[in-house]
């Protein structure tokens, strides 16, 4: 995170928020009362965290747990320890010789990588759980579903009146809770970008959270004022921040192409020029389907000569052609779902089953908190029940008559057994998703979609220490019979006790380290007054949508 202290010159963070605080206050951002981050350790049950992990040639052993690596070149361990030095791991595996290093007693623990997710709206933590009944776009049907939508509120009402400011405590109180879940690395697709100042109070969130992250610079979502510098900022962006290869924060220029020929082409153009990976929200509606199309083959922009390629990073990926799919897969690009939210909010069927017809795999996002929670057992828990009970279904199908499928709809005629309740599954369907599997897409495959990989995604020695330390002792998991299963089926964030974030300790023994937890809800809860305020939505707790 700070290229002083990883050269071995610890200094105080604060001065650089307070400048951050005082320069921003110059345009409109209130510095009083945000002393966010307390000088204070959480009350750590069972011993201090390893002192200044994650320092050049600190070392510390976490000893005797349950390893996961998600490396098969590593394996896994019933038993195992992991030997971390500075930001790096250096060795994994049974009774390792530490010297003198701090140990972790992981007993009864399991050891894993950190979770990553390929996508999140971070600036609308203060909108959680507003939209939790709505879908993306008003259907004009009048039913509660579609008439208080995520297109025509959400960005439309609500985030043009975000200020610098909230855009800041937004972002960092949405990452400090991921952290607290056992998330390590996260893309935050900010589509709040009104201002250069609204991207450098954003920009400067993401590296005062201290963990690993991509910023995407997308548009400025709703109206737009005359000081918009969308998607040119991105060249001062990129050298004033993103100017070191090996930091904690890096960029990803986003590129919608459902703004129009003109705006994509720049945006595009602009990210290849810089080296940047692109990304864009590629899913039913908005009329994508045929700029995917031509995209494939190489005709996209108003020139006609934009194509996809490995730098592009698509999310959702619902409802698009064979042709787009294929060009997909050849070209190497990645693809991020968001499980919990296509299937909530109208974005279309989760193309798992698709992917996986093309020999691919996902990485998994979680979208936005105004409707659904960030936390990542449930993605991964939903991604695995989604597919399983689609593929169920297909394979059950065979033992019926061939009529149409019977939803408990007036109307839909009930399928009628042919005598086989449990036909074999046809060798041309994939085979239905496993606790491992799910466990490597929110894990390796974050780090590949999004360039990381080298660095983390897996226990490898080598790689940075991400690493993520889950309490199987707890009520809702003991006694532990299977390490991957139990992860996926049975924990949630209360299991989460120990998470670092190269090499350094961010939360120990279930407790955030150095921060100010209260003032920092106060803040976020005075954001979300302005915010509805100035967007004149009513704040009522028990509304209907």
């Amino acid at each position: 995170m700070c290229k002083l202290c990883d050269e071995g010159r610890p200094h105080s963070h604060l001065s650089s928020r307070r400048n951050f605080l005082q320069g921003a206050a110059a345009t409109g951002i209130a510095a009083a009362g945000l002393n966010l981050f307390a000088p204070r350790l959480a009350a750590a049950d069972g011993g201090d965290p390893p002192l200044d992990s994650g320092r050049p040639g600190r070392r510390y052993i976490i000893r005797g747990g349950s390893v996961m690596s998600l490396d098969p070149q590593v394996g896994d361990f019933a038993q195992a320890d992991v030997l971390i030095e500075g930001k790096k791991i250096l060795a994994v595996g049974p009774n390792l010789h530490a010297g003198g290093a701090t140990e972790i007693d992981a007993t009864g623990r399991i050891v894993m990588p950190g979770f990553i997710d390929t996508h999140h709206h971070q600036f609308e933590t203060v909108l959680r759980s507003f939209l939790a009944d709505g879908i993306l776009i008003n259907d004009g049907s009048g039913t509660a579903a579609g008439t208080i939508t995520y297109y025509e509120y959400i960005l439309q009402k609500f985030a043009p009146v975000f200020r610098p400011q909230d855009v800041y405590i937004n972002e960092l109180f949405g990452g400090l809770s991921q952290l607290d879940d056992g998330v390590t690395t996260v893309h935050d697709v900010s589509q709040i970008h009104h201002t250069p100042q609204h991207s450098d109070a954003a920009v400067q969130a993401l590296f005062d959270t201290g963990r690993r992250a991509a910023f995407g610079y997308f548009e400025g979502a709703g109206s737009n004022g005359p000081n918009y510098a969308y998607p040119q900022d991105a060249f001062r962006i990129k050298q004033k921040y993103f100017s070191s290869t090996d930091q904690l924060v890096t960029m990803i220029m986003g590129g919608e192409v459902y703004l129009g020929a003109d705006i994509y082409e720049q945006s595009w153009t602009i990210g290849r020029q810089l080296g940047l990976q692109i990304a864009a929200h590629i899913l039913s509606p908005f009329g994508i389907r045929p700029i995917l199309n031509q995209l494939a083959i190489g005709k996209g922009g108003n020139k006609g000569d934009i194509g996809l390629g490995s730098d592009n990073l698509f999310i959702h990926m619902t409802g698009m052609s064979d042709l787009g799919w294929q060009a997909v897969h050849d070209k190497g690009a990645q693809v991020s779902i968001a499980f919990p939210i296509e299937m909530n909010m109208r974005h279309g069927m989760p193309p798992i089953l698709k992917m996986q017809s093309l020999g691919m795999e996902p990485s998994l996002s979680v979208d936005v908190e105004c409707t659904l929670t960030a936390d990542f057992f449930t993605q991964m828990r939903s991604a695995m029940n989604l597919q399983r009970v689609v593929l169920n279904e297909m394979i059950l199908l065979q033992g019926s008559a061939p009529d149409p499928v019977d939803w408990g709809l007036p109307g839909s005629p009930a399928d009628v057994p042919n005598g086989n309740p449990w036909p074999t599954p046809p060798s041309t369907l994939p085979a239905p998703l496993t606790t491992r599997d799910v466990l490597r897409f929110g894990t390796m495959n974050g780090a590949k979609a999004l360039r990381l990989d080298g660095k983390t995604g897996s226990l490898t020695p080598g790689k940075e220490a991400d690493i993520i330390i889950l309490d199987a002792t707890r009520i809702n998991v003991a006694p532990l019979n299977q390490v991957p299963g139990a992860v996926v089926s049975l924990m949630d964030r209360t299991n989460v006790e120990t998470v670092i974030v190269a090499g350094k300790v961010r939360k120990w023994k279930g407790q955030l380290l150095d921060v100010d937890l209260p003032n920092l809800r106060r803040q976020l809860e005075a954001s979300r007054d302005y915010v509805f305020a100035a967007a004149g939505i009513p704040q009522d707790l028990f509304r209907n949508n």
